[in-house]
């Protein structure tokens, strides 16, 4: 990437093109629609309360727009917490080329050894996430709580490919939000977040607005049989039919007053990835006011209970004196936002923190009453594989079941 492609809103580089120039150094974003790639700062949004995000954001692009050298971006990642810090810049340079879903399947897989594993720590233990989970039905039993989403933590000693890794969640998962963000661009030392999330919180084209949550999941079987036996279990699920009508109803009830019209589907859909099936809704709207944000309505909906419970307040507090470790970035947003508002963010799942020589992968799942530990915990499990089975790390979760 140089000067010539600063600032470009869209040329037709290749999905291959736009990969072969991923380093560590770049940020970048794939959504079904395009791929955003970018490299350098122009400007850091200083760190603030989530509350104050969103209207911070919209002054720094104004600013930046002022500086005579063309149109601007917000892009990095946001964490689980409201207190602590995002990882949001506006890129020296940019581009935004096609769809990595149109690369062909013969140049998404990298050549690349597996990472030499030396330590693996799990936290919680697969016994003690078990125990969480038990500890919130006896508090859904007990209180307000309807919905708590347990998380577990793997740490990894390893030294990560994050070029070939990228490609490998690419292929696994074309066509959902793949996203590989420099998280400390002005250090010396590598620190990004890496994943690939089949959960869009929000896009947002003029004041066309798109939401699509998923709640309710089980994991996928290389039997197709039962593969499809579990998707029609998953389908007609009451347990997993009222997870996912928590995470609607909410998702619904916090854009219902930016929009004069919002299309709730009554019924969810199945939606497949490589390790999972999930229940699905496409929420649509139209915004009554055309300077509401992309990052002022997905941070209005963060955390949904799709990534933390409902209600939100209870299931924040349970999560904070059960979980046992601290999310970061996991379970929080990803993406961008232009000058005029518009812009796309993901949930952050099926990812990993990675370091130089150390990572971190998460999962989580929704417990709601009849919940069993067991399978709650399997379900985190199948999970973690999405970022393993790409990193051919699948035996760090040896002894975990």
């Amino acid at each position: 990437m140089n000067a010539q492609t600063q600032h470009t809103a869209f040329i037709a580089l290749s999905p291959n093109d736009l990969l072969s120039q991923y380093s560590s150094e770049h940020t970048l974003f794939a959504s079904p629609s395009q791929t955003l790639l970018a490299q350098g700062i122009r400007a850091i949004l200083p760190p603030c309360d989530h509350a104050e995000l969103a209207t911070r954001a919209k002054a720094l692009l104004q600013t930046v727009l002022q500086d005579g050298q063309g149109p601007a971006i917000l892009l990095g990642a946001i964490p689980f917490k409201s207190n602590a810090d995002a990882a949001l810049c506006v890129p020296q340079q940019w581009v935004i080329g096609r769809s990595l879903a149109d690369l062909p399947a013969s140049a998404a897989i990298a050549p690349s050894a597996p990472a030499e594993l030396s330590a693996v720590t799990m936290t919680p233990t697969p016994a003690g996430y078990q125990d969480n989970v038990a500890q919130a039905l006896l508090q859904i039993d007990a209180s307000d709580l309807d919905k708590v989403v347990l998380s577990r933590s793997l740490t990894l000693e390893a030294v990560i490919d994050q070029a070939a890794l990228l490609r490998r969640l690419v292929a696994r998962n074309p066509t959902g939000y793949t996203f590989a963000i420099n998280l400390a661009p002005e250090s010396a030392e590598r620190r990004s977040l890496l994943g690939a999330s089949p959960e869009l919180l929000l896009t947002r084209r003029g004041t066309c607005i798109v939401s699509n949550p998923l709640a309710g999941s089980i994991p996928r079987s290389a039997d197709p049989v039962e593969d499809l036996l579990r998707a029609n279990n998953l389908l007609h699920s009451e347990k997993d039919r009222y997870e996912h009508a928590l995470v609607i109803n909410a998702v619904a009830e916090t854009l219902r007053p930016y929009c004069k019209t919002l299309n709730v589907p009554a019924q969810p859909v199945l939606r497949a990835t490589p390790a999972m099936w999930h229940l699905s809704t496409e929420i649509h709207g139209e915004l009554i006011d055309p300077a509401t944000t992309s990052l002022e309505l997905a941070l209005a909906l963060h955390p949904t209970p799709a990534v933390c419970g409902h209600p939100r307040e209870s299931a924040r507090e349970f999560i904070e004196a059960v979980e046992g470790f601290d999310r970061g970035f996991f379970a929080g947003l990803v993406g961008w936002c232009d000058e005029n508002g518009d812009g796309e963010w993901a949930v952050t799942i099926r990812c990993a923190e990675i370091g130089e020589t150390e990572l971190t992968l998460y999962a989580g799942a929704g417990i709601v009453a009849g919940s069993e530990p067991e399978l709650e915990l399997n379900e985190t499990s199948a999970k973690l594989r999405t970022m393993l089975s790409a990193m051919q790390l699948e035996h760090a979760l040896d002894g975990a079941l």
